[in-house]
Parts: structure tokens; C-alpha cells; sequence
């Protein structure tokens, strides 16, 4: 099952040393043991966290290979946040940035990051108080936080001067997409999940008022 999980793991993030996988499996423990005194994911998706939730993350680091500047929103049990700051170790420089603004979570976090050594740093405060914090990241990340019109609120200061957002979405995020058009413009790639038959990973660049004055 191990080499199984490897191998799942390199299809859906890239190459990826044994150290990292071993990391990562580790991770998946801990995760499930915090989880048992604070919510950090549904309980429906318990039984296979390494799928649903770790390779759905790391999908994420195969779209953008190269980048190195990460902020995560909304991080909640690390998804994706926590699983990048793994795959970055690998990346030259590449940190990540995780907000999350409830305490508890916000202590998962922090232990992990710690116990890891993890290139990431933890920001328990609300997103439209972290703008100031994390000026210039690449890529912004968000997973099962708020509909995609919400969401292009609250990344604006970040995807208005360069940055680029990977936004997981389900099988409805046709309808967000549309809705997000009456306020906003902006180029979209949409790229098929590798964990989810009826779920996307939406890259946006170039956001813009869709009616400006």
C-alpha cells in the first residue's frame, strides 16, 4: 500500500521524495488524532483522508510548479495549506503563508508547522487583516471556504496586482462562476480534479471590476 501511496502521491503533486511521502503519511496521523477533540474535516471523509483530502491538496503543486510564494485561506486542518508546506521543503526559498482565524485551528497549525519545521507561518486573524501581512504571494489557495463570488471579495487585493488564485470547486462551480461575472472579470483556466470526478481546481489571473467606471 505504501509504494501504492507513493505513487498516487507523485501523480498528483509532481515528483515528490520518499522523505516527503513519509512526511506527509505522518502528517495523516496526527491530523486524525487532533481531529478526534477539535472538527478539522467531515466526518464522512475520515475513512480515506490520504485521497480526499492530502492528494486533493497536492494537485496543487503540479499546476504551479515553479512558484514559490504561497498564502492559503481559511487553512482549517491544513487543506491545502499544511500539505503544500510539506511539498515546498522541496522548492528552493517557497514558503506559505496559512490564515485562519479560529484559535483552535489555528493551534493544529501552528504544531505542525513546528514539529515539521515546516516552511509556512501561521496567521490566526481574519483575511482582510492579513492583506498588509502578505503583499506579494503568487498564488493564493482556498479549498471548501466560501462560494467563489465571496471569494474573489476577499483575495481582490491579492488577484488585482498580479496574483494568481487555485480555488477547489465542486460540481456546482459553473454557477459560482457565472455569478462571479456580474461583479468581477477575469481569465480562467479550469483544470479537472485528479481526486474528484465532479470537482475542479479553477485558476484565475488578471482579476478586474467587470463594469469599470
Amino acid at each position: 500500500m505504501s509504494a501504492e501511496a507513493w505513487a498516487d502521491l507523485q501523480k498528483a503533486a509532481g515528483p515528490v521524495s520518499r522523505e516527503t511521502f513519509d512526511r506527509l503519511q505522518a502528517f495523516e496521523q496526527i491530523f486524525l488524532r487532533w481531529n478526534r477533540s477539535i472538527n478539522l474535516a467531515a466526518p464522512s471523509t475520515l475513512d480515506d483522508v490520504w485521497r480526499r483530502h492530502i492528494l486533493d491538496s497536492a494537485q496543487l503543486a503540479r499546476i504551479a510548479p515553479a512558484a514559490t510564494r504561497w498564502v492559503d485561506l481559511g487553512s482549517g486542518g491544513g487543506f491545502p495549506g499544511l500539505v503544500l508546506g510539506f511539498l515546498l521543503c522541496e522548492r528552493d526559498g517557497a514558503s506559505i503563508d496559512l490564515v485562519e482565524s479560529n484559535r483552535k485551528k489555528a493551534s493544529f497549525l501552528q504544531a505542525v508547522v513546528g514539529q515539521f519545521n515546516l516552511p509556512a507561518r501561521v496567521l490566526a486573524r481574519r483575511i482582510d487583516d492579513v492583506y498588509a501581512l502578505v503583499p506579494e504571494p503568487e498564488i493564493v489557495t482556498a479549498r471548501a471556504l466560501a462560494a467563489l463570488p465571496d471569494l474573489l471579495d476577499l483575495a481582490a487585493p491579492w488577484l488585482t496586482k498580479g496574483t494568481r488564485a487555485l480555488f477547489h470547486k465542486g460540481r456546482d462551480y459553473r454557477a459560482e462562476v457565472e455569478e462571479s461575472t456580474h461583479r468581477w472579470a477575469f481569465d480562467l483556466i479550469e483544470h479537472p480534479s485528479m481526486t474528484d470526478a465532479y470537482g475542479v481546481i479553477l485558476e484565475l489571473s488578471d482579476l478586474r471590476p467587470a463594469n469599470p467606471q
